[in-house]
């Protein structure tokens, strides 16, 4: 599940003091667009999770805020503080925002354990860097993206130059009444690219 905005930056969605990291000074760019379409589809998303599984940077973020958030009617506090949370990290040793697992060492393989294991989603949130290691692994199934009608111009991308080659296919799309497209895809492994030579997109 990504944030992302039209020159696709996904850094800082949410807040400006959220991930100021290498020197972003324009988060909170999705917080304009929000509204009860989005907060509907992102608490039912959340609804099929089991487990959530996220890179450090993103783990110390949520760590730090959601726990503060103690509303009983909040759509997503609950659950993002009672999910079991795994961590992809090689620098963290423990994390405080329980049920916590640390996973170091052969992450991949660790990740395709929790898959195989039964049971509903295991959800990445934000986690570009972590997203990435996925994504070229082919451990991921699905990509649910919010996409903000913002240029930020500067941050993190979910897609960087040098990222893997990867196909999918758009199963739903919707867009909600602030703007925010609503987009499902499913991975569908490596494009053909030789199968796109001498194909002309005009006439």
């Amino acid at each position: 599940m990504q944030f992302v905005s039209l020159d696709g930056v996904s850094q800082g969605p949410g807040s400006p003091q959220e991930d100021p990291s290498g020197g972003f000074t324009r988060g909170g760019w999705l917080v304009p667009h929000m509204d009860a379409t989005f907060v509907d589809q992102a608490s039912d998303w959340l609804e099929h999770a089991d487990a959530l599984l996220l890179g450090r940077r993103t783990y110390e973020a949520f760590a730090r805020d959601w726990p503060q958030i103690t509303d009983p009617a909040d759509p997503f506090a609950v659950r993002m503080n009672n999910l079991p949370k795994y961590v992809a990290t090689q620098t963290l040793a423990d994390g405080e925002w329980n049920p916590t697992t640390i996973l170091t060492g052969d992450v991949e393989a660790q990740i395709a354990g929790l898959k195989a294991q039964p049971g509903r989603d295991l959800q990445v949130h934000g986690s570009s860097s972590l997203a990435q290691s996925l994504f070229s692994a082919g451990l991921v199934d699905e990509l649910r993206l919010v996409v903000a009608p913002v240029v930020v111009g500067q941050g993190r991308r979910l897609f960087p130059d040098g990222a893997a080659p990867l196909g999918f296919e758009l199963m739903s799309s919707r867009t909600t009444p602030q703007g925010l497209t609503i987009q499902v895809f499913e991975t569908r492994g490596r494009p053909d690219f030789a199968a796109y030579e001498g194909v002309s997109a005009v006439g």
